[in-house]
């Protein structure tokens, strides 16, 4: 299939180079040349503007686009509908919020336009694993599509599927991703009893290799993990900041939203902004009452 590839970082990219070498006809943009040049140079085709892009894939035509959640996505989306005709299709394959996939599904539907949202999941290494796809919009749209996802996904029938109308593939990407934060939190915690238990001087990157296989904690974030600690043991050079991307935030609040406990994913998106505070005020005023009651002594009348 022919389709063009707006945004061009690690994730698209990658994405763009694996149709690529999926048979598919790719045209690239991205306001940054050079971006454009490495995927041609990967056999993508270049395009300088997204007039171009447009020109260069024949209608009914496919837009896939991975760029930043929020007004990029917005802004992107207004600068193609005058350019497009009725029944070609925008896929958004980024990070954005479900709510806004369902504004803009109401809103290009207008235009006699399609819209699908494809939340993904792979990373860096969806290139060579390939991408896990969750995907919402119209049923028959999206089977239009199956080429494409096929190609992507890591095999032609397995990592990919159709999740429900419009909203629906980022709803479940969200989830998707406030689960990854309590996994990665459990884990950072083990590792972390392990490492301060000084007396066995257990080596943590062995023990990660022990459990990649036959454990019930394998899975491809130990694996992750297991080579980290191979390659830096003590973690030396690494600032405990820890990002989010949103959507664990977006998690926690549908789960308030829908009564739903969800104490771990709330906790880990906590530990997550915790780590970005340099000076706490609220330990330091933990350390003050403390300092109040009398240290050590109130411990023990409690």
């Amino acid at each position: 299939m022919k389709l063009g590839m707006i945004g061009l970082g690690r994730m698209g990219a990658n994405m763009a180079e694996r149709l690529v070498r999926g048979g598919h006809k790719i045209a690239c943009y991205d306001r940054d040349p050079a971006a454009i040049a490495r995927v041609v140079d990967k056999g993508g085709l270049a395009a300088d503007s997204l007039e171009k892009l447009v020109h260069i894939i024949a209608p009914p035509r496919i837009v896939w686009l991975m760029v930043p959640a929020g007004d990029p996505v917005d802004q992107t989306i207004n600068a193609l509908i005058p350019l497009l005709k009725p029944g070609d299709i925008i896929i958004d394959g980024g990070n954005s919020n479900y709510k806004d996939s369902m504004r803009r599904a109401k809103k290009i539907q207008t235009k006699d336009l399609h819209y699908v949202d494809v939340g993904t999941s792979g990373g860096i290494w969806g290139l060579k694993e390939g991408y896990s796809l969750m995907i919402g919009g119209e049923e028959k749209i999206v089977e239009k599509l199956r080429p494409i996802f096929q190609t992507l996904a890591p095999a032609a029938d397995r990592g990919w599927g159709y999740v429900g109308p419009s909203g629906a593939g980022h709803f479940v990407k969200m989830v998707h991703n406030g689960i990854e934060y309590g996994m990665m939190e459990a884990l950072a915690e083990g590792f972390a009893i392990i490492d301060a238990k000084k007396d066995f001087a257990v080596d943590a990157a062995h023990v990660a290799e022990i459990w990649r296989f036959g454990s019930v904690v394998r899975s491809w974030l130990l694996d992750l993990t297991a080579g980290a600690l191979e390659r830096n043991p003590k973690l030396a050079g690494i600032a405990p900041f820890v990002a989010d991307s949103g959507e664990g935030r977006w998690t926690a609040i549908e789960a308030i939203d829908l009564n739903v406990p969800a104490p771990v994913i709330t906790t880990s998106l906590i530990q997550r902004i915790q780590s970005r505070v340099q000076e706490s005020f609220s330990n330091k005023l933990l350390a003050a009452m403390r300092h109040e009651f009398g240290g050590h002594e109130i411990e023990k009348e409690t």
